[in-house]
């Protein structure tokens, strides 16, 4: 979330159109935001527009450099409360449909013998997941706009940290996921957080810009999860490696099935079974130690 507010160039375009579309707050504010931030000016004709188009705000005077943008240009018409109760079911209301989907269409493909079979059940299990991860995402929503809400309540002046602890702050709604799905989450996110980080070190002179540093990475990457496929599976995720499992099989992965006997070798194996017990039984009459009467030795 730092990134996004402050360095918004560093992540991908969709990852930004995503955050701005399930958030409650204009893309023209977090500008502001931002410029405040840095010392900059602050762009007072966009924002005096940008308020005129909102029913119901009030008159705020804006200036080129605030000590701080307040609640009344984050979300304008609207005071903390409203903003997030009505941001907690915008979100839930938007993403509902992509969870529905990202959780149904899978499962329907991967195992659709399962599906066929008792489709109720799946689709009732999809909807609960879809409900979970939805919950889970407007959560995260509310919290960082009531961290940000209330450090305005008690603050005269911003900072940029603010951003990244109220992100860490958001981050703690993940515990309302299943634990297999943290895990999920978290490598989800982390790939754009070191792409980010990696591109502001960079930017700031204290890394050197490799050119296609991405390729070897990726091949890094790569060769990682082909050996847990192969000798660690079970620290994968079973989405994850059923996938690649169904498109790229592999002998130790997908291991061959046991040998398919004919008549003949049951018959065998069978004829085995017998003799066993009865060779068994000789060795023990033969190997067993006899017994001795003294009564039977002449003088004793």
């Amino acid at each position: 979330m730092y990134a996004f507010v402050m360095r918004p160039e560093s992540l991908p375009r969709s990852y930004q159109d995503f955050i701005l579309k399930t958030g409650p707050v204009a893309e023209l504010a977090y500008k502001a935001v931002r410029d405040n931030c840095r010392g900059g000016a602050v762009d007072v004709a966009s924002l005096s527009s940008y308020l005129s188009d909102k029913k119901g705000s009030s008159y705020i005077k804006l200036e080129e450099y605030p000590s701080i943008i307040p609640c009344s240009i984050i979300h304008p018409a609207r005071s903390c409360l409203d903003q997030n109760a009505s941001a907690a079911s915008g979100t839930f209301r938007k993403t509902f449909p992509l969870y529905f989907s990202l959780t149904f269409v899978p499962f329907v493909v991967l195992h659709l013998n399962k599906f066929l079979e008792n489709p109720s059940r799946t689709f009732w299990n999809a909807i609960k997941g879809a409900v979970r991860s939805t919950s889970f995402l407007s959560a995260f929503v509310v919290i960082f706009q009531a961290v940000i809400c209330i450090h305005r309540k008690v603050a005269t002046k911003d900072h940029k940290l603010l951003y990244w602890l109220a992100g860490g702050i958001a981050g703690l709604s993940v515990l309302s996921e299943k634990k297999a799905r943290r895990g999920e989450l978290g490598l989800y996110v982390l790939p754009r957080a070191a792409d980010s980080l990696w591109y502001i070190l960079v930017n700031r002179h204290l890394l050197p810009d490799v050119k296609d540093a991405e390729v070897p990475l990726f091949c890094l990457c790569m060769g990682g999860i082909m050996y847990y496929l192969e000798h660690e599976p079970d620290t994968m995720a079973p989405f994850l490696r059923g996938l690649i499992r169904r498109f790229l099989a592999s002998r130790i992965s997908s291991p061959s099935p046991p040998f398919n006997s004919n008549p003949s070798y049951s018959y065998l194996q069978s004829l085995d079974a017998v003799d066993k017990p009865k060779l068994q039984a000789t060795q023990e009459k033969t190997t067993s130690p006899e017994k001795y009467n003294l009564e039977s030795f002449p003088g004793l």
